[in-house]
């Protein structure tokens, strides 16, 4: 999921050089939704996964 933000990310920096405003607008979108739930999932992970063994 890292991977498809930073593609959106590089998509928006490419379409901004280019003009296309609105493309580089909703990549840029989708790119920030998709590293918040990268985020989010990573943190959920990290704690499940510090379970004390006994």
């Amino acid at each position: 999921m890292l991977y498809y933000s930073i593609v959106f990310f590089i998509v928006a920096l490419v379409a901004a050089v280019l003009g296309f405003g609105g493309i580089a607008g909703a990549a840029t979108g989708i790119a920030k939704i998709l590293f918040f739930v990268f985020l989010v999932i990573f943190l959920i992970t990290l704690v499940l996964g510090r379970k004390p063994k006994i």
